[in-house]
């Protein structure tokens, strides 16, 4: 099974923590296992968008953003380019990947 690290980066200013991550799992599941808090409001399943993240590096090595996920990216905080949802963003294990996890004091949709 392949492995990869995760930097996660924080917008409030907190340290970055680099954790490994397994081909399969989620940056969601990454961060929750961890103890980093990231909003799913959803329970992970794209039916929200409180786990919206930026990835800074890794993209390419994410599979393809589906139309849904896109939609809930609309409706996120800030939406930029670089933005993905935590739960779709499963790690296929090539390229570590950078997030940076936006301000989580909302109430999200």
């Amino acid at each position: 099974m392949k492995v990869v690290n995760i930097t996660f980066k924080f917008s409030d200013g907190t340290p970055d923590e680099v954790h490994p991550a397994v081909e399969g799992e989620s940056v969601l599941d990454v961060a929750l296992n961890n103890d980093i808090k990231l909003q799913h409001n959803c329970g992970g399943v794209c039916g929200c968008s409180t786990c919206h993240v930026y990835i800074e590096a890794g993209m390419d090595d994410l599979p393809e953003i589906s139309d849904k996920e896109e939609d809930y990216i609309d409706r996120a905080v800030d939406p930029r380019i670089n933005s993905r949802l935590g739960c779709q963003c499963v790690i296929q294990g090539n390229e570590d990947i950078v997030v940076t996890i936006p301000e989580q004091d909302f109430l999200g949709h």
